[in-house]
């Protein structure tokens, strides 16, 4: 199997979306698809990003299967008078194995910065939690021609706490998140979407070694069935972090196919 197989990876973040009967009937629909078609053996790996109260219900429903399950967010401290948070223990405690950090959302809404965002993936990492970061330029800083500066500063900061000799050793992934694209029905062209990924790769290079070849680097700006082949035949694109397109189980399980 070649490196680039092993590295593929698909994220379904739900956000603020779904209630109880949603998730399940979401997750039994993606079972029974997996089941009817599988992805072969660690050619792609699958994690589901619900809100905090479903991650029960979703770590239910997927139980023995190989779907993993992941939180949105999470507090850089492991417990304290943190009303509304919620923190890693707390998340691996429920049954996830991934969490988002630095998601874009949460750098607009929530003012978080590039070093909130590092506390965030160095709790990940001591709580056993994989970190999934997220990395992305506005509109006016890619069309001031800012892309790569923003995103090495982001890049560099959020990974920070992974390397060194006193570093917390953990698996962890990165997203790239043109934040112009969010939403937007907008997205990277296969081509500027590569030259991202492929400066995002030799960047981590220089951050962790060769281990860089090997880590998953997702598309974050709007996936869907339509795009995603085009995406995914990419050399540096190894995968989605898919918003709304995830709400529609078969829309997530034709994306899922690309990786195939």
């Amino acid at each position: 199997m070649s490196r680039r197989h092993n590295r593929a990876m698909m994220a379904a973040n739900w956000k603020m979306n779904h209630l109880k009967a949603d998730a399940i009937s979401c997750c039994r629909v993606l079972k029974q698809g997996l089941a009817e078609r599988p992805v072969p053996r660690g050619q792609s790996r699958v994690a589901i990003f619900p809100s905090f109260p479903l991650i029960p219900v979703v770590v239910a429903e997927l139980a023995g299967t190989e779907l993993a399950v992941g939180g949105q967010d999470l507090h850089p401290d492991d417990k304290g008078a943190h009303t509304g948070d919620v923190s890693g223990p707390q998340l691996a405690d429920a049954g996830c194995a991934w969490v988002l950090c630095g998601h874009s959302e949460r750098r607009q809404d929530h003012g978080e910065s590039d070093a909130v965002v590092a506390r965030k993936v160095a709790a990940a990492a001591r709580n056993g939690l994989a970190p999934l970061i997220c990395a992305g330029e506005t509109r006016e800083e890619r069309q001031a021609g800012r892309t790569f500066g923003v995103l090495e500063r982001q890049l560099r900061t959020a990974v920070a706490p992974l390397t060194g000799e006193s570093s917390q050793a953990a698996t962890f992934a990165v997203a790239y998140e043109p934040v112009w694209a969010i939403g937007s029905g907008e997205t990277a062209t296969p081509e500027m979407a590569q030259e991202v990924h492929a400066f995002l790769r030799l960047l981590l290079g220089e951050l962790i070694g060769d281990d860089a070849e090997g880590l998953s680097i997702l598309y974050g700006g709007s996936a869907t069935p339509d795009n995603a082949a085009g995406l995914f035949a990419q050399p540096d694109v190894d995968g989605f972090l898919v918003g709304g397109a995830s709400l529609d189980p078969q829309k997530f399980l034709a994306i899922i196919r690309h990786s195939g």
